[in-house]
This record gives structure tokens, C-alpha cells and sequence, in this order.
């Protein structure tokens, strides 16, 4: 699964911006009986509160979090509870991060660099966790896989093609149309840069400049523009959209690419047990922009208050990082393997920040998943970026065939922006009734990235782990319970919440948030912890 797209918000941008330029308490059984009544935050987040925002009260702060600050000043109250692992399947993760070295998973039954299976497992040097992927990270779509096999007769195989053909036809336009948004904001760049004779001019100086110059005046309705996307400045607006340039030209080039092979560990990925053992122990990521695996952990568990950039949700818990997500759609084969191996080296939430549409071989992912179930093992699975009802379109792994569900440990969850009433639910984010159980933080959520340093990042990527650090938090104050019990008490404790709410990003499509999930809640991590104080007796 990738991040919530930048060409989402570069195709909505691109339009207006080329026509203006030419170009322990009592358990709470209804936390809260109506927070409709609850009043909107009106005033812009502070810097503070943006980093933060995931932890707040909805209450308190009139924001849609998830009441963790709270909870750790009301209910833990520093009271450690017992250690938890959790295993982040992902693109990597940067082990060495200042906000995460603390708190890494090893595997104290190997024996570092010995070139030796110590402990038997089928891994050599597996001290912190696996990589799936070995040395490769750009990777096909799995339609695109599907189309360049040539088996026509294969499931999907029309639909697959059809779906490749119509991104196609769609990305050259798309790009010629960034590169032209982008050649505007680079000159706008320059003509501040010397009008303010700095670099670092501030957006507030933009906003507030007079000049009678056509050109400064045009470049300061540009970064206005940009403003209302949510970019806070020509730099900043730069600096995205040549990430999106950047993407677009790796999708090109390897993700709907038939002829690209990215796959290095040699085994076959149609196979499941053909190669035991494939890829490496080394789980960091190959490039620093391979950001996604970091910026999930630390939303996880980056340590806490310990003075660095970010908070974690979760405290007493340990990382083990299994690379398996590529620049592309991950294989069926990885996912499953990574699944079993966190069960099987003793993971109790699993964090699955990832999805697709297409999928040969979702037995695979399915019987992994119920194996973790099966195992007492949580599996908390990010519910995709595409603005569709997951009830209706595929989006896998699942954990049903038909809604027959193989496990009572599965949570998906959708995302939250960070504005509480009709606009809360993130326009990226999927949704289902009977397929999504919770919605939780995920639009605008600052974490860690690699080489110490933090980004704000937004997707239900986001949110997934949001929820992951929820579930390790209440079973290590509350460590007797199942793993379905802190799945039911994570569902059944989020706050209701009575209002509509703009779907899919669509002003015309208004719907009960009821209608999104199973739920029909947003995760709290406080009721969470009231609950399961009350079940655990």
C-alpha cells in the first residue's frame, strides 16, 4: 500500500492553479452520549497540536483523537505493564532512529553475523526481524503482473488489463500537467527569493506583501491557492509536488511497466515453499526516501517523552521489522511468510500498513491470518486510500471468503482528519459497513522518517498503527486478556459518533458515519483502557 497519493491533491490543485497562471475508573458504557454537542475547533491547529493531534481529546481539545494523552495522565500513570512485541510488515524500517533504537525486538536465540541459523527458524541472522524483499524495492502493480504473464484465461485477467490501459492513457497527461504546475512554482520560488533576498522567506510575508509587480502579485494568488490545498507555502508546495513528479515517473517505470522485473531473492513467488528462507536479515531500508516502514513504527511506539520529535501511542513494547512491502504491490507469498514468522517469534499485534486490488493468491494471506488468530495474535490492517467501499470492491488481504470471516483478530481500519464533524473522515480513506470495524487518526500525522529526522504523512496507513498502538497499550496493562477480547473492547469503546459526513471526498455524498463501519466508531484508547479494566476481572 502506498501513502495517500500526492496526485489525489495535485489533481485537484492543478485545474485552478494553471487558469490563474496562465498554465482503573467506572467502566463508561456510552463514553459519551451525544458529541454532536461537541463544540468544532474553529481556530487552526498549532504547531503542537499538529504533531500531536492523534493523541488529543475530542473533548478537551474539540479534535478527533484517539484521548491517549489522557489516558496515560488519568489511568497508567507511568505503571509499565507487560512487555509487547509488535511486528511492523513494511517497507523497512530504520532501526538506528533515534525515536525507535530504544525499543527494537531482537532475537536473543541468534547469534549476530555468524552466517549460522541458531535457532533454527529457517533464518540466518534474523536478529531484529526479516526482509522479504532482499535487495529490490521498485516493484509491478499486481495487475500489472497479472497482464504480463499474457494468461488470458487467468481471473481477472480482463478487468486487469483494462484497469492497466486506462492508467496508462491517464499518466502522460497527468505528468505533462505537474510539470507544468511545477515549472510555475519554481518560478515563483525565484521571484520571492529575490524580491525578499532570502530563501527562507516566510509564507506570512508572501500573504502579506503589496507590490504593484504583476508578477509577485500572480505568484502570491499562487501561494494562496496553495494555502487553501493545505500546502503552507511555495516551498513547501514545491517540495511536494516534485515528489509527485518523482512518483509518477516510478510508476511508469516500474509499477505498470509489464516488462520490469524487480523481484532479486530468487525464488518464485507463485511457489509458497519452493525457497525457505529467501532474502536477508538486514531490515533497513535501501534509500532514505523509503520512508513509509519508519513513519508507521514511530506513530507504534516511538519512545516516549523522552524530548525527540514524536510520541508513540504505545509504551513497553518492542519492534521487530519485517521488510516485505515494496514500491509497488507487495507479493502474496512475502505477506504470508511475514505473518507466520511474527506469530511464530512471538508477536502479539501485527501491523499490515498495505493493499491491493488484485490478488493471485489470497488463500495464502487468509490462512496466515487465521493462523494468527488461531495463535492469539492481533492483525491490524490498514483499510486502503482509494475512496471505495470495501464491500462492494476488492481490497485484500481480507479475512473472509463471502463475509465468512476466518478470524476473530482482524481489525481494518479507515482514517480521520484532524477536524471533528463533516469533513472528520479522511477523503482518501475506504470504508465498508461490514468490512471496516474502526476509523482512527490517519490524515496529517507527524512521525518519525529515517536518518532522525520526522515528517508529517497522511493515509490509513496512518491510522492502522494508530490502532496497533492502541491494542499493545491495553494488552500490556491488561495482559490476560485474548486477543479477540482487545479487538471486541477496541470496537466496542471507540466514541459513536452521531453526525454525517462527507464520503470519499465527496461534498455530494453525505452519509451517517454509522454507515462506514462495523462500529460505527472511532477509536478511543482511554474507554479502551476503562473497558478492559472492567473485562480482565
Amino acid at each position: 500500500m502506498k501513502l495517500f497519493n500526492k496526485t489525489v491533491l495535485f489533481s485537484a490543485v492543478s485545474a485552478v492553479l494553471l487558469s490563474s497562471c496562465g498554465g482503573g475508573a467506572p467502566i463508561l458504557s456510552t463514553p459519551i452520549e451525544n458529541i454532536d454537542s461537541t463544540p468544532l475547533k474553529e481556530s487552526a491547529l498549532t504547531e503542537s497540536e499538529k504533531h500531536n493531534w492523534g493523541h488529543l481529546d475530542l473533548v478537551k481539545d474539540t479534535i478527533p483523537g484517539m484521548s491517549v494523552d489522557k489516558a496515560y495522565s488519568e489511568i497508567i500513570k507511568g505503571k509499565k505493564g507487560q512487555k509487547i512485541i509488535v511486528a511492523v510488515i513494511d517497507s523497512g524500517i530504520d532501526i538506528n532512529h533515534e525515536d525507535l533504537d530504544g525499543v527494537l525486538w531482537t532475537n536473543k536465540k541468534e547469534i549476530p553475523n555468524n552466517g549460522i541459523d541458531d535457532d533454527k527458524n529457517g533464518y540466518i541472522d534474523d536478529i531484529h526481524g526479516w526482509n522479504f524483499l532482499g535487495d529490490a524495492y521498485d516493484e509491478q502493480l499486481e495487475m500489472t503482473r497479472l497482464v504480463a504473464s499474457g494468461d488470458t484465461s487467468a481471473p481477472r485477467f480482463a478487468e486487469a488489463k483494462a484497469s492497466l490501459e486506462k492508467e496508462l492513457a491517464q499518466m502522460g497527461p497527468t505528468k505533462a500537467r505537474y510539470e507544468q504546475i511545477y515549472g510555475v512554482l519554481v518560478d515563483a520560488d525565484e521571484a520571492f527569493t529575490a524580491h525578499f533576498k532570502t530563501k527562507d522567506y516566510t509564507n506570512k510575508q508572501v500573504l502579506d506583501l503589496k507590490t504593484t509587480d504583476e508578477n509577485l502579485s500572480r505568484y502570491k494568488q499562487v501561494a494562496q491557492q496553495m494555502n487553501g490545498f493545505g500546502l503552507e507555502s511555495i516551498q513547501k508546495a514545491k517540495k511536494e509536488l516534485n515528489g509527485a513528479l518523482e512518483g509518477l515517473t516510478s510508476q511508469l517505470n516500474a509499477n505498470y511497466n509489464v516488462d520490469f522485473k524487480g523481484r532479486k531473492t530468487g525464488d518464485n513467488p507463485d511457489n509458497f515453499n519452493d525457497k525457505p528462507g529467501y532474502g536477508n536479515g538486514n531490515v533497513i531500508p535501501m534509500k532514505k526516501s523509503e520512508s513509509h516502514g519508519t513513519h508507521v513504527a514511530g506513530i507504534i511506539l516511538a519512545e516516549r517523552n523522552n524530548g525527540l520529535g514524536a510520541n508513540g501511542v504505545a509504551n513497553n513494547v518492542e519492534l521487530m521489522s519485517l521488510r516485505a512491502v515494496p514500491n509497488g504491490d507487495e507479493y502474496d507469498k512475502d505477506i504470508a511468510k511475514a505473518i507466520r514468522y511474527a506469530v511464530d517469534n512471538g508477536a502479539k499485534v501485527i501491523n499490515g500498513s498495505f493493499g491491493k486490488s488484485f490478488s493471485p493468491h489470497p488463500e495464502w494471506v487468509r490462512e496466515a491470518i487465521k493462523y494468527a488468530s488461531d495463535n492469539d495474535v492481533i492483525f491490524v490492517h490498514a483499510a486502503g486510500n482509494d475512496s471505495k467501499d470495501v464491500d462492494t470492491e476488492p481490497n485484500f488481504p481480507d479475512d473472509n471468503v463471502n463475509y465468512v470471516e476466518v478470524s476473530n483478530t482482524y481489525i481494518r481500519v479507515g482514517a480521520l482528519a484532524p477536524k471533528y464533524g463533516s469533513d472528520m473522515v479522511a477523503g482518501f480513506s475506504n470504508y465498508g459497513k461490514k468490512n471496516v470495524d474502526v476509523f482512527a487518526p490517519g490524515a496529517q500525522v507527524y512521525s518519525t522518517t529515517p536518518e532522525n529526522e520526522y515528517d508529517t504523512k497522511g493515509g490509513t496507513s496512518m491510522a492502522a498503527p494508530a490502532v496497533a498502538g492502541v491494542a499493545a497499550l491495553v494488552w500490556s496493562q491488561y495482559p490476560k486478556l485474548k486477543a479477540s477480547q482487545v479487538k471486541q473492547i477496541i470496537m466496542d469503546s471507540g466514541l459513536p459518533v452521531a453526525t454525517k459526513v462527507v464520503v470519499g471526498g465527496n461534498a455530494e455524498d453525505v452519509r451517517p458515519f454509522a454507515d462506514l463501519s462495523t462500529s460505527a466508531k472511532m477509536v478511543n484508547a482511554y474507554n479502551a483502557l476503562i473497558m478492559a479494566s472492567q473485562i480482565s476481572k
